[in-house]
């Protein structure tokens, strides 16, 4: 193939992400609807925890004050932790004045199959079996939700007849590494999961943002319940493809108001959250993950170094790649409220994302894939 066959890849790939891959990229499309009231519902919210002290009690206190008709049942898991999540989820709901309406459970020991996570999610759901409940809210324990947001999920749900919907709860964007690469990590999930697509019911492809997922309790045993998805590390979009290839209706959006409380002070941070599931998303395939690193390459490096050959046609391909590139990424950028020069950064931030997923690859050959609160969850 010739410099030029070689050269205009990048542009073909990024005509297409901008035209033909469900307008993933167009944020105004995807931000949760302002609905009428839903009318009154009950709700249980399911909050596994373990070691999350420092965000429990926001999280808590932020769902029991919600702007909603009908009554909200909060169900806290406390997964082993050992740094008083227990007390301060206990406290929040106390000073909030949501006991009546509060139940704190001590987890029982992981059984062999599961995740931490989905065992403690596990727990909860067989206590909201009690509480006759029309919808199940699973939420992480340092997601601070916004005063309207379990209406907003439930009057999406009702108005659409959804019976899961996920908010991509607001990630933190202010320090340098979280600017630099949290808008890209929900840029890169709407690529490869883009929101059109997975509520189009003729589709098969189905995600969820697991900070914030709404849905019906008959949906999830038709669906085979938790246990049908117990030892995936990505549960998220496990849930939301089981539901889907289950006959559900789902969808996925971007919250305004409801926000994560977990801060990234640091480049290691970040990457460690990201090589946490990248080789599962993989399918640990080795295969995969080449033909990753070469599609890494041509889409968001290869632009750039096209500027550098010397040759004017090869760059101005490069530089139409480049524009192309910013364009799409534009719109994620200014809905974290970043200058748009952040939108220049895909290849560098690329080059970023192509050593964590190299780095998620090692650890699960090492045996230690999907570290996270001290387990290894993906062997």
């Amino acid at each position: 193939m010739s410099l030029y066959g070689i050269a205009v890849i990048p542009v073909l790939i990024w005509v297409y992400l901008l035209l033909g891959r469900g307008r993933f990229w167009h944020v105004a499309a995807h931000r949760a609807a302002v609905l009428p009231p839903a009318a009154a519902r009950r709700v249980v919210v399911v909050i596994p925890a373990r070691n999350e002290a420092a965000v429990i009690g926001t999280a808590v206190a932020s769902l029991a004050r919600q702007t909603f008709k009908g009554p909200i049942h909060l169900i806290v898991i406390d997964d082993g932790s050992t740094d008083g999540t227990a007390a301060a989820a206990l406290t929040a709901a106390r000073a909030a004045g949501a006991l009546p309406r509060f139940e704190l459970l001590r987890g029982a020991a992981l059984p062999s199959g599961w995740t931490g996570k989905l065992w403690a999610l596990s727990q909860g759901v067989t206590a909201a079996a009690e509480l006759s409940a029309d919808y199940l809210l699973f939420s992480d324990a340092d997601t601070c939700h916004g005063p309207t947001s379990v209406a907003s999920l439930v009057a999406d749900a009702e108005a659409n007849d959804r019976d899961l919907v996920s908010h991509m709860v607001k990630l933190s964007a202010a320090t340098l590494a979280e600017r630099l690469l949290i808008p890209a990590f929900v840029f890169f999930f709407f690529k490869l999961y883009p929101p059109a697509w997975i509520a189009d019911p003729q589709r098969r492809l189905a995600a969820a943002a697991g900070g914030c997922i709404l849905m019906r309790p008959e949906a999830l045993a038709r669906a085979g319940g938790l246990q049908a998805i117990r030892s995936h590390i990505i549960d998220d979009c496990a849930l939301a493809r089981v539901v889907k290839h289950s006959g559900g209706r789902i969808s996925l959006q971007l919250a305004e108001e409801t926000r994560s409380l977990r801060s990234y002070a640091s480049f290691t941070e970040i990457g460690a959250m990201i090589s946490r599931t990248a080789f599962a998303q993989l399918r640990h395939s080795y295969l995969t993950l080449a033909a990753t690193l070469v599609g890494l390459f041509l889409t968001y490096l290869l632009p750039a170094v096209l500027l550098f050959i010397g040759d004017p046609p090869g760059v101005c391909l490069g530089l139409a790649a480049l524009f192309l590139m910013s364009l799409c990424y534009l719109p994620m950028v200014r809905f974290y409220g970043l200058s748009p020069l952040w939108s220049l950064c895909l290849p560098v931030i690329a080059i970023f994302y192509t050593g964590a997923v190299i780095h998620s690859a090692v650890q699960y050959a090492r045996g230690s894939g999907g570290m996270w609160k001290g387990r290894a969850q993906d062997e």
